[in-house]
C-alpha cells in the first residue's frame, strides 16, 4: 500500500480503491428549517466543505472515522501522520458552483501550518521553498459536495469524493478606473483641503462634526471609537483628469467629481499606514462637499451604450 511520510504536508490515502459513498450525511448541530429550493444548498455545501477540509488537512493516524463523518468512505482509509500536527487556518470559500441539480463543487483556500519542508543535500533552497515560505503558503483544495432532503425539513450533505489540491485561482486583469494618474495633493487644490478636512473627522474624531464636510442628503457615519489620531492626503486621482493640472478653483453647483485618494494614517501606536478612499464629490457654494464613500472606485464602461442627451434608453423586454 503506498503511503505518504509522516513530513509530508497532508495526510495520504493507504488504499488504491475507494468506493464512492452512497450514504447522505447531516450535519451535525443543525436547526429544523423549512424547505428551500436546490440552489439555496451552496451556502450550506460551502459550510460542510470548509469544515471536512479542516479536518482533512489536521488528520493523521487514527482519524480516519472523523473524515468519515464528512466522507463515509474514509472509513475504509488507513492514514499516516501525526494527528494534528498540520493544520487549516483561515478557510475562506474562494470557488462555489453547481455541477448537477444536487451537487456543488466547493474550492476552499487555506494557510496551512505546521508542513516545514528538510532541505536536502541535492536540493538547494530557494525563497520560494524554504521553510518560512512553505508553512505562509495558501493552498487550494476542491470538494464535491452532495445535497440531499434530511429529516424535519433540513438538507443533508455528504462529500462524493476526498479533497482534490488544485493551483491558485488566476488573478483577474485591473479593469480600467475613470481616475486620471496619480499626483501630489497640493495644499492650495481645493479638493485636497476638502478631503482632507473630511477624513480628519471621519477617521480622527469619530465623526465630530461630520456633518459640516457633507453635501446635502449625505449621511455617513464614522469608526468609533476613532482608529487614527491623525492623517496625511498624499496622492489623488480625479475623473477624467490626466495628471498634474493647477487646480485652485471649484466649479458651479452641482458639478459632481470622482476622486481616487491615498493618505497615511497614524494609529494610536504611532505606526502609520496606507489607506485609499474612492469619493464622490460635489460642488455647492464655491466649495467641494463629500456626496458619498464609494464602495470601490469607478472603473470605465467597456461599451458604453450611446445614448442622445436627453432621450431615454433602450427599452427592456418584460421578463417572460
Amino acid at each position: 500500500m503506498a503511503r505518504l511520510g509522516p513530513d509530508r504536508a497532508r495526510p495520504a490515502v493507504g488504499r488504491a480503491r475507494l468506493p464512492l459513498g452512497s450514504h447522505h450525511v447531516r450535519v451535525p448541530g443543525a436547526e429544523t428549517a423549512p424547505p428551500a429550493p436546490a440552489a439555496s444548498g451552496g451556502q450550506g455545501a460551502a459550510g460542510f466543505a470548509r469544515l471536512f477540509v479542516a479536518a482533512y488537512l489536521s488528520a493523521g493516524r487514527g482519524d480516519e472515522p472523523k473524515l468519515a463523518a464528512y466522507y463515509p468512505s474514509a472509513a475504509d482509509l488507513q492514514l499516516d501522520g501525526v494527528s494534528g500536527r498540520h493544520r487549516g487556518e483561515q478557510l475562506t470559500v474562494v470557488r462555489l458552483r453547481q455541477t448537477d441539480t444536487p451537487v456543488w463543487s466547493v474550492t476552499v483556500a487555506a494557510r496551512v501550518t505546521g508542513a516545514q519542508p528538510t532541505a536536502t543535500p541535492s536540493t538547494q533552497p530557494s525563497a520560494s521553498s524554504s521553510p518560512s515560505a512553505a508553512a505562509d503558503a495558501v493552498r487550494y483544495f476542491q470538494v464535491s459536495v452532495a445535497t440531499a432532503p434530511g429529516a424535519g425539513g433540513t438538507t443533508a450533505y455528504t462529500a462524493l469524493a476526498l479533497p482534490a489540491e488544485l493551483a491558485a485561482p488566476e488573478r483577474a486583469k485591473t479593469p480600467e478606473l475613470v481616475y486620471g494618474a496619480m499626483h501630489p495633493a497640493l495644499p492650495t487644490d481645493p479638493r485636497t483641503q476638502a478631503v482632507t478636512s473630511f477624513l480628519t473627522a471621519y477617521l480622527t474624531r469619530a465623526g465630530a462634526q461630520l456633518d459640516r464636510y457633507l453635501a446635502p442628503g449625505t449621511r455617513l457615519t464614522a469608526p468609533s471609537p476613532a482608529p487614527y489620531s491623525g492623517i496625511a492626503v498624499d496622492q489623488l486621482a480625479a475623473e477624467g483628469e490626466a495628471g498634474g493640472e493647477l487646480v485652485v478653483s471649484v466649479p458651479g453647483d452641482g458639478t459632481t467629481l470622482h476622486l481616487l485618494v491615498t493618505l497615511r494614517a497614524t494609529g494610536q501606536d504611532g505606526v502609520r499606514l496606507p489607506l485609499a478612499y474612492a469619493l464622490t464629490l460635489k460642488a455647492r457654494a464655491g466649495r467641494w462637499k463629500i456626496a458619498s464613500l464609494d464602495g470601490a472606485p469607478s472603473i470605465t464602461s467597456p461599451n458604453p451604450a450611446p445614448t442622445a442627451s436627453g432621450a431615454p434608453g433602450p427599452a427592456t423586454a418584460p421578463a417572460a
